[in-house]
């Protein structure tokens, strides 16, 4: 793979000179339309071999466009500032908005590939970061984010020349340090496992490009004419993206009403009595919990789901009263912001994550996708489709990291929501709860439930499973919820205890 990049390109001093003008001037023309236009962001992976230029080539790029929509994010300096969240809570929080540029340096492809080298990790664990990093990249690209990945690369021998004329001059000597030529005596173990890596890596939709690094002049034009064409090609196409093939289960044909939510016994209720010694014990459990010493070493993520009026508001005060105003946050959430929306729709709860010892509580959640973005033509059904096994995916990552994710859907019926409606018009300080768009999903109620059951099919894991509340009594729900988080905290604490915690990449 690498032997067409160490044929000793070279490019003279007069053709470079001749060149790069136009180009400049190529280049910030379509970053100015880019900017002006803002119909999709763009995400440059540059990584390669230590000597190859890759700092330089960032300084270039900053350079030849317009910096102030030029990020440069370096994941790696901010490990232990970012450790208490899963590794790519890094990446995701760096995503530009529509029309800006972000250049990824190094770490995301030359972590995992130098703790193969030094056998930190195996070969399982390597694969591992690579499928996770191509999942990122599928769903960036699925987003109609420009994804580009740039290896620049030297020979051995071109790697120790360089090494040795920047030690040469004082004003560069800093640039080498013990660690690279440590690197460099391990050169074919990285070309070993760097080729692997990039063979399994470079898809349709985020190739890689490789470009020899040992002439700056070759490979400054090359990086420029290479950014250049990307963007022309993705400027005339528009907001076009690319189109993810989705396969999902075939629906089962119905032959009876049943289905996951009609099974549910609405019924069920709690004395007034009862509820009221139920509420303070299990508050106070929560309360004990939430204060224990193994907890720092946890985080915890509640999702509320479920129908207009189910109570999921009554639901999480009935939590908080629990808990240390300190070590929490309730999180609403409504249609996207501008900022939001010129995202991959998962940024807006990557960057919401809580760190270790802390909680987050959503009121409604990522799982809009695949409920009012379905039901109300929002997005594309191959967006939504697509989006169940991104919500796995976000999910797993999450418990891998000793994230608790505990996520409640909170069902009522039909009779029970206009009761809820009407009740709200009536009570003065309860009519900022209704709206015209509550009535309007009302119409939508198959439509709803049919997604409902899907989205549970599809999105209950062992790591993440749904808990279906009966909602149609508060005093019964509040305490389910209630006494099921404290039952998943107090299994978690117990598991950290005897269970060693999973590995964790450092990228």
């Amino acid at each position: 793979m690498f032997e067409a990049v160490e044929l000793g390109h070279r490019i003279g001093a007069g053709r470079y000179a001749r060149e790069l003008p136009p180009l400049r001037a190529d280049l910030i023309a379509a970053q100015l339309q880019l900017i002006r236009t803002r119909p999709f962001s763009v995400v440059i992976i540059l990584a390669g071999m230590d000597g190859a230029g890759k700092g330089d080539s960032v300084n270039v790029l900053n350079e030849w466009l317009d910096p102030r929509h030029v990020q440069t994010y370096a994941p790696a300096e901010s490990l232990a500032r970012d450790g208490d969240r899963p590794p790519m809570w890094r990446y995701w929080g760096a995503l530009p908005a529509k029309g800006e540029i972000a250049i990824f340096f190094d770490d995301l492809y030359s972590g995992p590939i130098r703790q193969r080298v030094y056998g930190h990790v195996g070969n399982s664990e390597l694969d591992q970061a690579l499928e996770r990093n191509l999942r990122f990249e599928k769903m960036l690209v699925a987003e109609g984010v420009l994804v580009l990945k740039i290896w620049l690369h030297l020979s051995r021998k071109d790697q120790k020349k360089r090494f040795c004329q920047l030690e040469q001059a004082a004003a560069t000597r800093w640039r080498v340090t013990a660690e690279d030529w440590h690197n460099h005596e391990h050169y074919q173990d990285f070309h070993r496992i760097a080729e692997r890596a990039l063979r399994q890596t470079s898809t349709a939709e985020a190739p890689w490009t490789l470009i020899e690094g040992s002439d700056r002049h070759y490979r400054e034009l090359t990086l420029g004419q290479t950014l250049l064409q990307a963007l022309r090609q993705r400027l005339e196409a528009g907001e076009a993206r690319h189109v993810v093939n989705v396969t999902v289960p075939p629906r089962l044909p119905r032959l009876d009403d049943r289905n996951l939510l009609r099974a549910l016994d609405l019924g069920r209720d709690l004395a007034k009595a009862d509820y009221d010694r139920q509420l303070a014990h299990w508050q106070g459990r929560l309360s004990r919990l939430s204060r224990k010493k193994g907890f720092a070493r946890l985080s915890l993520v509640v999702v509320f789901e479920g129908n207009d009026a189910a109570g999921k508001g009554g639901a999480i005060r009935r939590v908080t009263r629990a808990l240390d105003a300190r070590r929490y946050r309730v999180v609403p959430v409504g249609a996207p912001t501008d900022e939001e929306a010129a995202r991959p729709y998962l940024w807006r709860f990557w960057r919401q994550l809580p760190t270790r010892g802390r909680l987050v509580l959503f009121d409604r959640s990522w799982y809009g996708r695949v409920l009012v973005e379905r039901v109300e033509g929002l997005c594309e059904p191959v967006d939504w489709l697509r989006a169940y096994g991104e919500i796995n995916d976000f999910e797993e990552q999450l418990v891998r990291h000793q994230c608790l994710v505990v996520k409640f859907w909170l069902a009522i019926d039909a009779d029970e929501q206009l009761r809820r409606f009407r009740q709200r018009e009536a009570v003065p300080f309860k009519q900022f709860k209704i709206t015209a768009e509550d009535w309007r999903n009302r119409d939508r109620w198959p439509l709803y439930e049919e997604a409902v059951c899907d989205m549970v099919e599809r999105t209950s894991s062992d790591i993440a499973p749904w808990v279906l509340v009966e909602a149609n009594s508060k005093r019964y729900a509040r305490i389910k919820i209630l006494k099921t988080l404290c039952q998943r905290i107090a299994a978690a604490l117990r598991q950290q205890r005897t269970h060693e915690a999973p590995a964790r990449w450092s990228s």
